[in-house]
Formats: C-alpha cells, structure tokens, sequence
C-alpha cells in the first residue's frame, strides 16, 4: 500500500498586487509529491514554475501574496504556519536550491562557517562533525580537494563552483523535500551529468522527495518519475514521464517537445511556438494558450477543466495520443 504523500498543493493562487493591476502568477496549481518522488515542474519563462516553489516555503514577499489553497507538508498547511515553524522546516525538512546561487551564499563568510552553521541551526552535533558533513557534501557534488574549498569565499568560485556549493548545502540535512530551481543551468554538461546522478541516488536512497523546476525538457525526460507542465499560471498538463513525453496531448506541450532540437531534422529551422507568452496582468479569456494555438475555437473561450487520471490535460481539443 503506498503512503501518504510528503507534500501537496491543493489549489494554490499566489497573486501580485501593482499599480499596473493583479498578476496571477500561480492560479489554481494542485499537485503532491510522494517520497523518493521527482516531479518535474516544465514551461517556459513567465509561466509560474518559481513562483509555485516559492509559495510552498512561504517565501513570496509584498507586493505578493498567497490568497487561497494550501500547502500540506505531512498533513501540516504551511499557509497558514507562523513564521518561526517555517524557518524550523526551511532548510531542514524543506530545502530550497536557487538558480542564483548568490541567492544562498553570503559573500563575506567563508564557505566552511555557512555551512557549518546551517548544519548548527538544526542539530546538534560538533563543530567537527559538522564541518566533516559539510566536506562530504562538497565531495559528493564534484568540487576537488573540498577540505581547502571549505576556507574559501564565494567570489573565489566560478559560478558554476557556487551552483555546486549552493546544492550541497541544500543535501547538508537529507530533507524530506527539495525544491530545486533549474539549479543545473550554470553548469556544463559532465557536472551536471554528475549532479542529476547525485540528486537520483540521494531520492532512491533517503527517500527524498523532488521538485525539479526546468525549461529543459532532456533533462525532465532522463530525471523525472512525473512531469507537469506549466503555461500562465497553470498546469496545462500533468502525468508520468513517459506519458507527457511519448504521448502528449495538449498543444503547448507539443510545441515544447517540438522545439527540442534532437527532434528537428539537420538542416531544417527549429520549430517554434508562435507568438510570445502573455501578460499575466491581461491573461486572454478562457485558455490562456488559446491565441498561439493552432487548434483553438470559439469553444476555448471558457476555461478548460483539466481531464482526471493519472494522465491530465486542460484542453477542450486535445491532439491525438502518438508516441
């Protein structure tokens, strides 16, 4: 019998109040996450993978806000959780890998005392053994002779080292979730061939659940048990790895896997999406893909519901299931 999942979104409207009006940046996403689970969260820029991963560590500040739904981590809704419970699970049970790993990395300490200190702020071990944790983990994610890395500071890393020093602090506590913001894209392909091995190994192993947010749909496709796809605020379509990716239904998702450029011919100009993503402070009415669908009628208008099972999609036109 399978347990109980480790996180769920039911619902969730993140929203940014401007002068300009309402962006409703997350609108209506619902997913959950088993353990040992990788979920890859796809779509292109703008369309709220971030967002999504923001609003489950509560970690949307003003002008925006989470206005309804939850997020239930063990049957706890972080939504409604105080500040200091959040901070008790940040880093700890809910880790956090950001694209910009200055985003973690404090530029005027040394990377042995953050790392020391974020394994110091959830248990209670030694210096010693603190510090032998942080070296593994810097061992673990590919950077040479880690005992001399850990005295150093982030601006004596390439951006790519910092990425790298960012994901092992995020593996410091073995958490039950990690959100990890296409953390990869800095990296050049044989470390982050090392990298996707490392975070497999740490889910199989530890039974560490993931959120993998990526516009990448190759490494999704190698990566992921179950991919949902993002467009405008909301998950267009949702289901195994194999099922989006073999047997997509809805446009956009089709136009993404046709944008892959191992699926064009040599010599031919890649396939786009025509047209550009829009305004999410003017989404267009009914299905916010609608007006660079080649499908799209009068009917799509209204908003799509999306399609129960294990495999959903949110089109009234759906192409055909062909691998």
């Amino acid at each position: 019998m399978r347990q109980d999942p480790v996180l769920e979104v039911e619902d969730l409207h993140t929203h940014f109040f401007t002068r300009g009006g309402v962006a409703r940046a997350v609108d209506g996403v619902s997913f959950s996450l088993h353990r040992g689970e990788i979920l890859g969260l796809v779509g292109e820029s703008g369309s709220g993978k971030s967002v999504t991963g923001m609003s489950i560590l509560g970690l949307i500040d003003p002008p925006g806000r989470i206005v309804s739904g939850a997020v239930l981590y063990r049957g706890e809704n972080l939504v409604a959780a105080g500040e200091k419970r959040l901070r008790q699970l940040r880093g700890n049970r809910i880790a956090m890998i950001f694209q910009d790993p200055m985003m973690t990395l404090n530029p005027v300490l040394s990377v042995e005392t953050q790392m020391v200190e974020t394994v110091l702020a959830h248990d209670r071990v030694s210096r010693e053994q603190a510090r032998e944790r942080a070296r593994e983990a810097l061992a673990r994610v590919g950077i040479p002779s880690p005992d001399e890395r850990l005295a150093a500071y982030p601006h004596q890393f390439s951006g790519g080292m910092r990425q790298r020093v960012a994901i092992a602090i995020a593996l410091l506590h073995q958490p039950d979730v990690i959100i990890a913001d296409e953390p990869t894209t800095a990296l050049d392909v044989t470390i982050q061939a090392q990298i996707l091995f490392e975070v497999q190994k740490l889910c199989r192993e530890t039974g560490t659940a993931l959120v993998w947010i990526t516009h990448d749909l190759a490494v999704v496709s190698g990566l992921a048990d179950r991919v949902a796809v993002m467009y405008a605020g909301r998950i267009v379509e949702t289901g195994t790895t194999v099922e989006v990716i073999d047997h997509a239904r809805h446009p956009y998702t089709h136009g993404l896997l046709g944008s892959v450029p191992s699926r064009n011919k040599r010599g031919e100009p890649l396939a786009q999406i025509p047209g550009m993503t829009p305004s999410l402070l003017g989404l267009p009415e009914g299905c916010a893909f609608q007006p660079r669908c080649p499908r799209a009628t009068a009917a799509c208008l209204a908003l799509p519901p999306l399609s129960g099972g294990d495999h959903g999609w949110r089109c009234f036109h759906p192409q055909e299931a062909a691998a």
